[in-house]
Formats: C-alpha cells, structure tokens, sequence
C-alpha cells in the first residue's frame, strides 16, 4: 500500500510540474492587425518561449548559435536565413522549430513585419 502512494505522489508531481504552454498560445486571438512598427518587443516572446528550448546559451540538441537576444536574433535573420527555416512547409527539412510543428502563420508574419520594419529594438 505504500508503494502505491509513493507512486501516485510521484506521478501527481510530475504531471502537476509539466508546462500547459504551447505553439498555440502565441498566436493571436481574433482577426487582430499587425501593430503599425513592428519591434523586438512584439517578437521576443516566441524566440523566449518557443526557441530557447534548443537556442540557449549554450545552444543545445545541436542548435549552432543562441537566440536570447535582440543581436542573437537580428544576427539570425540577416545572415543565417531563420526566415527561411521559420517559414518552410510543415515536414520540410531544415524547419524550425526542429521537430515542427510550424509557427502559426500569423506569429510568422508578424516576424516578417518586424524585418521589413528594419529589425527595431525598441
């Protein structure tokens, strides 16, 4: 009988500790428009909360560079084609983030504003 509760208060501890987070909390609620001026400020919760997993500092599960911050990121759209990778077809090699599923076209787009607008910071 002990080792039952011993069980089932590991397993209520691990189910409770798991994150309720996903790709889908960041994508708009509604027909909402793009903000006029895009900045990092409007994108940094998907590189925060989505890419970090594996864009740390250091990057992890073979990820070759970190994306914590506005020049990480900056870096990554100028040079290193992340709007390319964000935005291949469900399933296609080289799609970030690895594994998918895609980024919501709406968080997509977003990103794509905010490099039109000229990659601000503030």
């Amino acid at each position: 009988m002990k080792a039952f509760y011993c069980i089932f208060l590991i397993s209520s501890v691990v189910l409770m500790s798991c994150s309720t987070n996903s790709i889908d909390d960041l994508e708009p609620i509604g027909n909402e428009e793009l903000p006029d001026l895009v900045t990092y400020q409007e994108v940094r919760s998907t590189f925060d909360n989505i890419c970090s997993a594996c864009h740390a500092n250091p990057p992890q599960n073979g990820a070759p560079m970190p994306l914590i911050n506005y020049e990480n990121v900056k870096e990554a759209i100028e040079n290193r084609g992340l709007l390319d990778r964000i935005s291949r077809n469900e399933g296609a090699q080289g799609l970030m983030p690895l594994g998918g599923p895609r980024l919501p076209q709406s968080v997509i787009d977003l990103i794509f504003q905010w490099n039109e607008d000229g990659l601000l910071e503030n």
